[in-house]
């Protein structure tokens, strides 16, 4: 009997070890496609050509005078836990990095300070309707950490590869460490700023035109929609005034960078003031078109109230004459039916007259 058993246990066994193992479960690490960029600078200089992982660049980045940027688009919670991980974030900022629409501010949360910027872009259009799109905006989140510069952008409005160019042709700037990161990133946007504001003042500036031509449309509801566009664009520009003066006011900010940050808060002075004055300019824009429908409404009232002054005169003339007395004078005469006509036709051409020197006409 044992020897029967013998054999079907090792069989048993065999078939155990040759049979495939059930599949284990993935741990999703992310979305690889929002990574964007990942680079190591040392000394102001970028190691290497080509991305890295954001796990070796952080383990590189702890030599003395590196720092690591990674740029992200939209990354997913997978992805933003991920990067955490690597470079210790605070869960808040994890929570606050995965979904976009923030108002621009400044909080440092740790050893992280986190920089939050809106960005903007002219849509081109030939001409202005109520339903077109002027002015389209994203937002960028900048954390800076001891030795890591994380970006993370949501929207299709303001891609940084451009930014991550220019700034490593600048090794002196880059050598301040991971705050240049964020001092390139908002001087850009604060460049944007200023350049939307140029394409809106070419629209104010139709907008004039048309508003006092001489021939112009009743319609105005393109006003109204740059005006709204103008808010979203106010919401862009107009908030980061304070976070950046609370920037320039930040202890672990490298003194090299202040003379840098301090142009971009003047440019950005410059931009609010636009943006302010594009807004009492659209007001009084709109005011005075308001006012030039009143007074053609007044107008057409004024022209409607001449013509039923005119169209009364025969009207009382004949009404008169339609009663049926029998003794009217003028009645029995040959000359009564011209006589009647003749003085219609003087009054109406009387009042005509009239109304039209005084301006009714």
């Amino acid at each position: 009997m044992r020897a029967r058993l013998l054999p079907d246990a090792i069989g048993r066994l065999l078939g155990n070890l040759t049979r495939p193992a059930d599949p284990v479960p993935a741990v999703r690490r992310g979305d690889p496609d929002s990574v964007v960029d990942c680079a190591v600078y040392t000394g102001g200089v970028r190691r290497g050509r080509g991305q890295m992982p954001y796990s070796e660049a952080a383990r590189l980045a702890r030599r003395r005078g590196s720092f690591v940027w990674l740029g992200l688009h939209e990354p997913d919670r997978a992805t933003m836990n991920a990067v955490a991980e690597v470079f210790g974030l605070h869960e808040l900022l994890v929570e606050q990095a995965v979904s976009g629409g923030h108002r621009p501010g400044v909080e440092t949360v740790g050893e992280v300070t986190r920089l939050v910027l809106r960005t903007a872009r002219y849509v081109e259009h030939d001409q202005l309707t109520a339903t077109s799109e002027v002015v389209e905006t994203g937002d960028v989140t900048v954390l800076v950490g001891p030795s890591f510069a994380i970006t993370v952008r949501h929207g299709p409005v303001g891609p940084l590869w451009a930014v991550r160019r220019e700034l490593e042709q600048r090794p002196e700037v880059l050598r301040q460490g991971p705050w240049s990161v964020a001092y390139a990133v908002g001087s850009r946007m604060v460049d944007s700023y200023l350049e939307v504001s140029e394409h809106v003042q070419h629209d104010l500036e139709r907008i004039e035109e048309e508003t006092f031509a001489a021939v112009r449309s009743a319609e105005f509801a393109h006003i109204y929609q740059l005006k709204r566009e103008l808010v979203e664009f106010k919401r862009a520009v107009l908030p980061l005034t304070d976070p950046l003066t609370r920037l320039l006011e930040m202890r672990g900010l490298p003194s090299g960078l202040r003379p840098y940050l301090v142009d971009v808060q003047g440019r950005l002075a410059r931009a609010v003031d636009r943006v302010a004055g594009f807004d009492d300019l659209l007001n009084s824009v709109l005011q005075a078109r308001l006012a030039q429908v009143s007074v053609d409404q007044n107008h057409d009232m004024r022209k409607i109230a001449s013509w039923a002054a005119i169209a009364a005169v025969p009207t009382v003339i004949a009404g008169i004459f339609g009663m049926n007395f029998d003794v009217m004078p003028g009645i029995d005469s040959r000359f009564g039916f011209a006589a009647t006509i003749l003085a219609m036709v003087l009054i109406g051409g009387g009042l005509h007259r009239r109304f039209k020197r005084v301006g009714w006409l």
